[in-house]
């Protein structure tokens, strides 16, 4: 059976780094492991070693770690190629709505990232599916997908630019309305008009295979496991706290938060020698101060919502290889159970 830990967070706090670092502990404790990310820095590419692609690829390096990209696009014409007739699907794909729609709409790349994840999952080729969420609403987005997705297919809307579901409405729209928005386009001087009704009318057709497989990926995000990254500051502590209001209607509830990039506690008490100037002691003293906030605010979050709370210090330098996104974790102390 394949376990799927979900990272989400707010983008900027180093959720995907985290979710590598993750997946690259978890190889090495023995289980096969598949890290799927969403845009990761170029330095994490370094550090990983590899070139990330849309397909897993083993890394060379560390045995039991795989390690993909999503390309929204990519998995999009995976996704309507398995819900479409053959050449509706192709129709759909050479359309440049397809394009737009697939690349800019934050609810479909959370949607693709969430099909893709579900079917490495079902593929049970790995013991741990990591995923790095999108960062789109905070990463709620990803969870909330499927029955967006599903709800944009077969809704209201839709239906109206397309009509009844009726057998031979394709033929109708064919004979009928075709014919007219050809006349329309030919004064405007495009197809514009043709393009935009074909595109409604074949995404149309999907909307039995994506509302079932919409169900089937928020029955594995109800049995994910799901760890939330933040920081301390204000706004990501803002989306962490969202969570655990959002998620209980979609998924799991966060079996814990990382506060990443926390401060040494040793900095709280710590005095300046004897002799220090002025300046560097006052210095000391606001970073001191500034310890002690994060502190507080890891500690109220978890009392709050009786969370475990993982804190990975803060680090003069990113990590640039294997080793130095293992350290992440091994310095962050224990972890409870995710895997």
């Amino acid at each position: 059976m394949t376990k799927a830990l979900v990272v989400t967070g707010a983008g900027g706090v180093g959720k995907t780094t985290i979710s590598a670092a993750l997946a690259v502990t978890a190889a090495r404790s023995g289980l096969r492991t598949l890290v799927l990310t969403v845009d990761p820095a170029q330095r994490l590419s370094t550090a990983l070693g590899i070139a990330i692609g849309n397909e897993p690829d083993p890394h060379p390096e560390e045995e039991g770690l795989w390690v993909a990209m999503l390309d929204a696009t990519a998995s999009w014409q995976e996704v309507v190629r398995r819900h479409a007739d053959p050449d509706v699907a192709e129709r759909l794909i050479d359309n440049e709505f397809f394009a737009a729609a697939t690349s800019h709409f934050p609810a479909s790349q959370s949607f693709a990232a969430a099909e893709q994840a579900a079917t490495y999952i079902d593929a049970r080729a790995w013991d741990l599916v990591v995923i790095d969420t999108p960062p789109a609403a905070g990463g709620i987005d990803f969870f909330t997908a499927p029955a967006r997705m599903a709800d944009l297919v077969g809704g209201r809307i839709l239906r109206w630019l397309t009509g009844a579901r009726l057998p031979g409405r394709r033929f109708l729209f064919d004979r009928t309305a075709k014919p007219m928005l050809r006349l329309a386009d030919h004064v405007l001087g495009s197809n514009l008009l043709e393009r935009i009704a074909e595109f409604f009318m074949d995404l149309r057709t999907t909307y039995d295979g994506i509302a079932k497989r919409a169900r089937q990926i928020e029955r594995h995000m109800r049995k994910a496991t799901t760890v939330v990254v933040t920081t301390s500051d204000p706004a990501p502590m803002r989306e962490a706290v969202r969570f655990f209001h959002a998620l209980p209607e979609v998924a799991s509830r966060p079996a814990a938060v990382f506060f990443n990039r926390s401060l040494p506690e040793t900095w709280i008490d710590a005095r300046p020698p004897r002799g220090t100037e002025a300046a560097l002691a006052a210095n000391l003293a606001r970073w001191g101060v500034e310890a002690q906030k994060q502190r507080s605010a890891r500690r109220e979050l978890g009392e709050r919502h009786g969370v475990a709370i993982v804190t990975v210090p803060w680090q003069r330098r990113p990590p640039t290889d294997l080793d130095s996104l293992a350290e992440m974790i091994e310095t962050a102390g224990s972890l409870p159970q995710l895997w």
